[in-house]
């Protein structure tokens, strides 16, 4: 089976060229067309030997996932259902804005976790993603995005890159599928490769201890925690990792992170869950909790999908929550939805996922009225 060269970050490249009897500057150069460039077709490398350029033609590919879908938001955000083999399909996000444009990334088919407001975690597991296909991803926008530009005149050289920012808050959860994720990371930030600052890439975690420390050795970038709830009883039942990594535990951890994070903040992501974790007593909570930390915080009107049993908060909820907050000394902000009209706000990317876990099979079993009438709880 042919190499797909979009699994190979620098370190990996440079020790294939090794192997393949090559000088190691060829990795640099295969990878300025690969990821700055957009070329697939080893033919197009001009300053790269004919000779060469036929032994990776036999030996080797640039396979991003294909599409299968796309849609396009009121509000300009793009969602694609992109095809992972084998009846799967992951979603990516590309929402523009005048000072940027970012790309929401996918790191497994489903999620194992299963979080209670999430849609992706009511999808179930199948899959970690492959290096190839997290950061085909990012390819295959900029790729995409490019030639829309093109096509508008917008075009300025042959550098296809358009993303600015990288949010791997997609799909899944990104420190679930760790070395695959990291390994994709590193060729976001590469220079030869996509050249993003560690600023510019967030991985977003619901809280993995073990491997957030690992992060912060290997490849920290800024960091995002899925908080959502203010205390233990609250986050146990709707974020079930917390069960093993308690609050305490995740926010140490934290502390630690920010000794080598890119920002001298984290921010922490908290859906907002009508009568579930959106009273003043909450925000209170909140506001002592996170005492102990550099924190900004990012509050999420919850987006409904379908056989949700959770209400978004009210705005005056909203609104008194923040302000109990900002009051505290905390600066906060108020997640602006964005791509719901297709499905593509935080918590609702579903995309297609062959389920191992039999998660709504045994919901249906458990709940058998609901799935019938396909109405929310």
């Amino acid at each position: 089976m042919a190499m797909n060269l979009l699994d190979y970050d620098a370190e990996r490249l440079g020790q294939l060229m090794v192997q393949l009897g090559e000088k190691p500057f060829r990795a640099k150069q295969l990878m300025k067309w690969i990821h700055q460039r957009g070329v697939a077709d080893f033919d197009a490398m001009s300053d790269i030997a004919k000779s060469f350029r036929q032994k990776l033609a036999a030996d080797a590919k640039i396979a991003p996932p294909e599409m299968m879908a796309e849609q396009l938001a009121k509000d300009g955000t793009r969602k694609w259902l992109l095809d992972v083999g084998t009846g799967n399909g992951v979603e990516a996000v590309f929402i523009p804005e005048d000072d940027r444009g970012t790309l929401c990334i996918s790191s497994q088919v489903g999620c194992a976790l299963d979080c209670s407001f999430c849609s992706t975690g009511r999808q179930g597991f199948n899959r970690n993603l492959s290096t190839a296909e997290i950061i085909g991803q990012l390819w295959w926008a900029n790729k995409r995005l490019s030639f829309d530009a093109a096509r508008i005149g917008e075009a300025k050289n042959e550098d296809t890159r358009i993303v600015s920012n990288v949010v791997m808050m997609g799909m899944g959860e990104p420190l679930a599928n760790y070395d695959n994720v990291v390994a994709a990371m590193r060729l976001m930030l590469d220079d030869n490769a996509y050249g993003l600052s560690r600023r510019r890439v967030t991985l977003s975690t619901s809280g993995l201890v073990p491997q957030l420390d690992r992060l912060r050795e290997d490849c920290p970038v800024a960091l995002a925690v899925s908080l959502h709830a203010p205390n233990d009883a609250i986050r146990d039942d709707i974020v079930p990792i917390n069960q093993k990594y308690p609050l305490k535990e995740l926010l140490d951890a934290c502390n630690r992170y920010l000794e080598k994070a890119p920002r001298d903040f984290i921010t922490y992501e908290y859906v907002m869950l009508d009568g579930v974790n959106d009273l003043p007593e909450h925000a209170r909570q909140v506001a002592a909790m996170l005492r102990s930390t550099s924190a900004k915080i990012n509050l999420i009107p919850f987006n409904p999908f379908p056989n949700s049993s959770f209400k978004r908060s009210s705005r005056d909820a909203i609104v008194r929550f923040r302000d109990i907050l900002q009051q505290a000394g905390y600066i906060v902000t108020v997640r602006k939805t964005r791509g719901d009209d297709i499905d593509a706000a935080c918590g609702q990317l579903a995309g297609q996922v062959q389920d191992k876990t039999r998660r709504l099979e045994r919901m249906a079993e458990t709940r058998p009225i609901l799935f019938k009438n396909g109405g929310s709880a």
